[in-house]
């Protein structure tokens, strides 16, 4: 999975998305978005640097089954916060 880390004075904004699929632009009806390198190529990490980032996220935006499937492996998602876009599993994160 690729691994992006976005740093502001406050927040802290994980972008995530499975290899496979960076680069992608997912269509679903009027609705495009494009997995663009800009934004998710970080790291090339394994699950369980994906796993710490995501825990400490104020924000995330995630793309793809392994990284949703970290999402929910660390809690930070459950199923009903899984939308579909083109067949690709995703979901954003908000910390209040």
């Amino acid at each position: 999975m690729y691994l992006k880390i976005h740093r502001s004075e406050r927040e802290i904004l994980v972008a995530v998305c499975d290899k496979e699929i960076l680069g992608a632009k997912l269509v679903d009806g009027s609705f495009a978005v494009k997995l663009n390198e800009e934004f998710y190529k970080g790291d090339l990490v394994d699950e369980n640097v994906v796993i710490d980032a995501l825990k400490s996220a104020t924000t995330a935006n995630i793309f793809g089954e392994k990284a949703i499937n970290c999402a929910i492996k660390c809690k930070v998602i459950n199923q009903n916060n899984i939308i579909e876009i083109d067949g690709v599993p995703h979901a954003q994160l908000f910390r209040v």
